[in-house]
């Protein structure tokens, strides 16, 4: 089994150089970038498993890094900044990111939560994905909840595995057709509306106190 490939996008050299160390002590490869030139034509020619993205960078930053690169991979990015606003957390998360840290933190904390969303990933590959009370088989195009069968349409069925393989991501209705729908140009965005409140009932119908699906407004949707 290959060892998992690390990207890492940090322009503070004793950073880097200690990020660089755990990482190779855990087996990862690593490749760092000290800007943020070159990083998104990187990841489009090569095979990254996951990317440590210093939000505050020389030349282009973080945000619009990981926006760049949203725009073409689901590849997992953990956010490293040293702003602790709420503004900026929900920021980096809902252009993507799949997990963010404040610094200073410890290099142990960065590697288990690398360690974390690289199992989570894992289990998203294979034919069954888990999340929180949540089971879809993709063969069957089955979904259950709590061990209940939500019963839904292979079009609800897309809806809802991109929302949990990209769990915390907002999602525009234009992102979902594109996704769901990707050789048809003839759905609107109220036919997504329609299958989000579909989904919502079946959800509703199983547990009642449930709503992991919140609309973002002027946004779209987002599962969390």
């Amino acid at each position: 089994m290959l060892a998992p490939k690390i990207l890492i996008v940090e322009d503070q050299p004793d950073i880097a150089e200690v990020l660089i160390a755990y990482s190779q002590q855990q087996g990862f490869n690593i490749e760092h970038f000290s800007n943020g030139n070159g990083v998104v034509q990187f990841v489009k020619a090569h095979s990254v498993d996951l990317i440590l993205l210093d939000i505050m960078l020389p030349e282009v930053d973080g945000i619009e890094i990981c926006k760049r690169i949203r725009a073409f991979s689901d590849v997992p990015i953990i956010m490293l900044t040293a702003k602790g606003e709420e503004v900026d957390r929900l920021l980096g998360l809902e252009l993507g990111a799949d997990d963010y840290i404040c610094k200073p933190f410890s290099p142990k904390e960065v590697m288990a939560r690398i360690k974390a969303v690289l199992k989570r990933r894992h289990r998203f590959t294979s034919n069954t994905l888990h999340y929180l009370n949540f089971e879809l088989n993709k063969s069957s195009y089955t979904g259950l909840l709590n061990g209940n069968n939500l019963e839904l349409t292979a079009v609800e069925f897309k809806i809802c595995q991109l929302f949990i393989e990209q769990a915390g991501r907002v999602f525009s209705r234009e992102d979902i057709i594109t996704n769901v729908y990707p050789n048809t140009t003839e759905i609107s965005d109220r036919n997504i509306d329609t299958h989000i409140k579909n989904i919502r009932k079946k959800i509703n119908k199983i547990d009642a106190s449930f709503n992991p699906i919140t609309a973002v407004y002027g946004v779209g949707y987002k599962f969390q």
